[in-house]
């Protein structure tokens, strides 16, 4: 989800960030790995699709690797870290609750240990993004000052959307969740529509079984 450079400064300094919850103005990014993705704006890049590609695809095979050690699991789950993200954990929770709610062939929980993936937070001008450390490890980079301006919870919820497959669409209306910041500030839906929530099962029914096959 990125944002433009001529909306950060229009929009610096709104009330709309006393709505997004205490998120710290200026901190010292954690050290997530070294990004890929350079600064797209809202029409997106190539780049930008293939990290995101390449972030579901290290879930995807971190999920199925656990599953062929432990068959007998019967949900899938995605297991996240947030100790990398500290000041984001309401935002966290709140977007976990609202893809747990919405899609039933995957679920998120947080756990310390061998997490799927990351969250983490700081400072970026190119926004909050999903990427890979290039080492197969997937994770999610919040910003700071993106979340101030926009939504958080959507920005959240949007970042998460990547996790679970769905690529970029920010021509989209408000009403779609992966249309991030394309609609603008105003825009206060974090929740995924009824296409962006069927394409989630459909992902998880047919691309796990693809991913368990590869991996035994």
């Amino acid at each position: 989800m990125r944002h433009s450079r001529t909306a950060l400064s229009a929009v610096l300094g709104l009330a709309v960030a006393a709505a997004l919850g205490a998120v710290p103005a200026t901190a010292t990014a954690a050290q997530a790995p070294a990004p890929t993705a350079g600064y797209s704006s809202y029409q997106g890049s190539a780049q930008e699709a293939k990290n995101n590609k390449a972030f579901f695809d290290a879930v995807m095979k971190s999920v199925a690797e656990q599953r062929a050690a432990n068959p007998g699991i019967q949900v899938v789950t995605v297991y996240y870290s947030t100790a990398s993200a500290p000041s984001f954990r309401s935002q966290i929770s709140q977007s976990t609750q609202i893809w747990n709610s919405s899609v039933s062939n995957v679920k998120l929980a947080e756990r310390s240990s061998s997490p799927n993936f990351r969250y983490y937070e700081g400072n970026d001008s190119r926004g909050s993004y999903a990427s890979t450390n290039g080492h197969g490890s997937g994770y999610i980079f919040l910003d700071y000052r993106q979340n101030q301006q926009y939504n958080s919870t959507r920005v959240t919820a949007h970042e998460t959307g990547h996790v679970l497959g769905l690529p970029d669409h920010y021509s989209g209306p408000c009403s779609e969740l992966m249309s991030g910041g394309g609609p603008g500030t105003s825009c206060q839906n974090a929740y995924p529509n009824a296409q962006e929530r069927s394409r989630v099962n459909q992902l998880w029914a047919n691309g796990l079984a693809s991913a368990l096959a590869a991996v035994k």
